[in-house]
C-alpha cells in the first residue's frame, strides 16, 4: 500500500515536532499541509472523503503529491456549521487518522475541543490545528501536556456565528493586520500560561473567518508583517474571498488558490494549507527556479 511505503524526498526524522518542521523547512522551504475533512458538510469536499476507505485513499494520494502534512478534520468550519460534539468527532476522524499515521509524513488535526484533542495526541498525532482562537484554554494545556504545537488561527466566534462566506463590516477593523496581530498574542499568552512553550504555537491570520474580502486580501498582502509572531500557517485554498473577483463556486477556485499559496510562501508562511497538494508543490518548484536561483534538479526532486 502507498501508505506503507517511503513516498518523500527526504528523510524521515524523528524529535520533537517543531524541530521535525524546522529541519523539514530547511530542505523545502515551504511546507505544505494537505486538507482532509472526514465531513459530510464541509463548503468544498463535504462528504467526498467521510466514509473511512475514501479517507484512506485520499491521504495516500497526499502523500503522494508531495504533502509535508496532513491535517484531519471532524467538523465543518463554515458559515453556520454546528459544532460537533466530541464523541463525534473522534467516530468520525479515528480511522483516517490511524491511516495517517503510518505514512511517512506528520499529522495535524483540526479541532477546538480539549477532549478530541486528548484523544488524538494519545493515539500519536503531532499537532493541533485550532480555528478557535483559543477559545478554550484547555485546548493549550491538552498540547502542553503532549509537547505538542498548536495552530492558533485568527478568528472572532464559532462558525456558527458567521452569516456568510466573506461576510463582515469593513469597519469592523481599525486596521486588519494590527487588530489581528493584537487579538492573536492575547490567545498567545494565554497558551503560554497554560504551560505551552511559545515556540510551539503557530501563527495564522484566519484568511475569510471574521473577515470579508477586502480584509482577507489585506492579510495577505500584510502578511510580512506577521513575521515576528514565529512560524507562520495560511490556508488560502478554495476560499470565498477569492470568489470574489469572479464568483466562481468553489471547484473553480483552483488558479486562485495556488495564486494565494505562491504569495503566502513568498511573504513568509512556513506551512501552506491547500486541498491541491500536486499543483501547488508544482508551482513552488517553478517559483524556486525563477526566483531563488534553485537548480533544475534541485526543485525537481523536491
Amino acid at each position: 500500500m502507498l501508505a506503507r511505503r517511503r513516498t518523500s524526498c527526504y528523510r524521515i526524522l524523528v524529535g520533537p515536532v517543531s524541530t521535525r518542521i524546522e529541519d523539514l523547512r530547511r530542505e523545502r522551504e515551504t511546507l505544505l499541509m494537505g486538507v482532509l475533512n472526514v465531513t459530510p458538510d464541509s463548503f468544498f469536499d463535504g462528504g467526498q472523503f467521510d466514509d473511512p476507505h475514501a479517507a484512506a485513499r485520499r491521504i495516500d494520494e497526499l502523500v503522494q503529491q508531495g504533502a509535508d502534512l496532513i491535517d484531519i478534520g471532524a467538523e465543518s468550519t463554515r458559515p453556520g456549521a454546528a459544532a460537533i460534539p466530541p464523541g463525534e468527532q473522534i467516530a468520525r476522524l479515528e480511522p483516517a487518522l490511524r491511516h495517517a499515521l503510518q505514512t511517512s509524513v506528520l499529522v495535524s488535526v483540526d479541532t477546538s475541543s480539549p477532549i478530541v484533542a486528548r484523544h488524538v495526541l494519545r493515539l500519536g498525532a503531532h499537532l493541533i490545528n485550532d480555528v478557535s482562537c483559543l477559545a478554550d484554554e484547555d485546548l493549550a494545556r491538552a498540547c502542553a501536556e503532549h509537547q505538542a504545537p498548536l495552530v492558533i488561527m485568527h478568528a472572532r466566534g464559532p462558525a456558527a456565528s458567521m452569516t456568510g462566506f466573506s461576510l463582515y463590516p469593513d469597519d469592523g477593523y481599525a486596521d486588519v493586520v494590527e487588530d489581528v496581530r493584537r487579538e492573536w498574542r492575547s490567545a498567545q499568552e494565554r497558551a503560554v500560561r497554560a504551560g505551552m512553550s511559545a515556540s510551539d504555537i503557530y501563527f495564522d491570520p484566519g484568511l475569510g473567518f471574521a473577515k470579508n474580502a477586502r480584509q482577507s486580501f489585506a492579510l495577505l498582502a500584510g502578511l510580512a508583517r506577521f513575521r515576528s509572531e514565529g512560524l507562520i500557517v495560511v490556508g488560502p485554498s478554495r476560499k470565498s474571498f477569492i470568489a470574489s473577483l469572479d464568483g466562481a463556486p468553489p471547484n473553480e477556485r483552483l488558479g486562485g488558490s495556488v495564486a494565494a499559496a505562491l504569495l503566502a510562501a513568498a511573504r513568509g508562511a512556513s506551512i501552506v494549507r491547500v486541498h491541491d497538494v500536486r499543483e501547488v508543490r508544482q508551482a513552488l518548484r517553478v517559483a524556486a527556479v525563477v526566483e531563488r536561483g534553485a537548480s533544475f534538479g534541485a526543485a525537481h526532486a523536491g
